[in-house]
């Protein structure tokens, strides 16, 4: 199992339309999770292919790959190739979070962040992070910027564990979500994916 060895390579990668399948099972095991911790982040079950249909296509979607899974007894032919870890990040601004006054084109934005669970705590979200962050500072955008659940006080401590600063909480009545962070982007956290193994993602 994963939880056994820490010397998996992992491999960050661009998801094509194949991918959708592992994509939208990883997000709804996640929102299940998330739900069973009385979370409403996101919808129970997931989120329907159309919603995840235009990020692949606008080549804004990524998957953490495990180069090893095909290897592992204990995952099935069919189930190989889902992602272990899933980020987009695009300069789309909600508009019904980020105002004029912010500069939204000032920032890239993250959404649709999640680990499968056999691999969380081992430091994968804080690196997708942390490349989010190189990313946008490579673009000449001077901010990362991202919103969760306006009552998730566990996943906001986090976000400003990692240098995120809360600019405020947008409360509307049909959006779970609307507390917004930002930290700056920095090149200095960019972690480079290719032939790295766990051990080398915890410190990121």
């Amino acid at each position: 199992m994963h939880l056994d060895t820490l010397l998996h390579p992992l491999a960050l990668r661009r998801a094509e339309p194949a991918d959708l399948p592992g994509v939208l099972t990883l997000l709804a095991e996640a929102a299940e999770w998330l739900h069973g911790r009385g979370v409403r982040q996101w919808p129970r079950g997931g989120f329907g292919p159309e919603r995840i249909e235009p990020l692949i296509e606008e080549r804004v979607l990524y998957l953490l790959d495990d180069e090893l899974a095909h290897l592992d007894p204990d995952v099935d032919a069919a189930n190989w190739r889902r992602p272990i870890a899933t980020i987009a990040i695009d300069g789309h601004a909600d508009p019904e979070f980020w105002t004029p006054g912010d500069s939204p084109d000032a920032a890239l934005y993250v959404h649709k962040l999640a680990v499968a669970r056999p691999w969380a705590g081992h430091g994968l979200g804080d690196a997708l992070l942390d490349w989010a962050g190189g990313t946008a500072y490579a673009t000449g955008r001077p901010w990362l910027r991202l919103d969760c659940a306006k009552d998730n006080r566990g996943l906001q401590a986090y976000y400003r564990r990692r240098g995120f600063r809360h600019v405020r909480t947008v409360d509307l009545p049909h959006r779970a979500s609307g507390a917004l962070f930002e930290r700056p982007a920095d090149d200095t956290l960019v972690t480079a994916f290719r032939d790295l193994t766990v051990p080398a993602l915890i410190g990121a």
